[in-house]
């Protein structure tokens, strides 16, 4: 299993990239938000990070692709559980979050896009956001019985 992560400003852009209905997106993860449009989730997104004005790449994209073979497999429900696997594992539980998940390709992949301010104000460190993303995949692979 692969895991890609970086921060970005575009909160609205990200999200709607994730619901986009071309590529067979559904929803696998909803933590903390209650809208039911991308432009609602952000606005959700928005009311946190105004708290810490300082932080400008206040979103956290993330991409969990298990392999080919693995994501024949996987159900909705597993991909729920593999999504919040992830978070736990990036100690991102506590924050906003939705997850889509993409079949539009050969792989099946997860988009996960999370506040990276906190309920608290304070701001996620992305330091190595990619490498720690992928040591968090490769944890969740091995939990779940997965190819790494």
């Amino acid at each position: 299993m692969i895991g890609k992560g970086h921060s970005v400003s575009g909160t609205r852009v990200s999200i709607s990239y994730g619901w986009n209905q071309e590529k067979e997106a559904e929803v696998v993860l909803r933590e903390h938000v209650a809208g039911d449009t991308p432009a609602e989730i952000a606005e959700e997104f928005r009311i946190i990070q105004s708290q810490n004005e300082r932080c400008i790449n206040n979103t956290l994209s993330f991409i969990v692709s298990p392999t080919i073979e693995d994501g024949k497999d996987l159900s909705k429900k597993d991909l729920e559980a593999l999504a919040k696997k992830f978070l736990k594992e990036m100690n991102l539980q506590n924050n906003q979050s939705i997850g889509f998940v993409h079949r539009d390709k050969a792989h099946t992949h997860v988009h996960i896009y999370t506040n990276r301010i906190g309920f608290d104000g304070k701001a996620y460190n992305d330091s190595y956001i990619g490498k720690r993303s992928q040591i968090a995949a490769d944890n969740v692979a091995k939990e779940l019985g997965l190819t790494r």
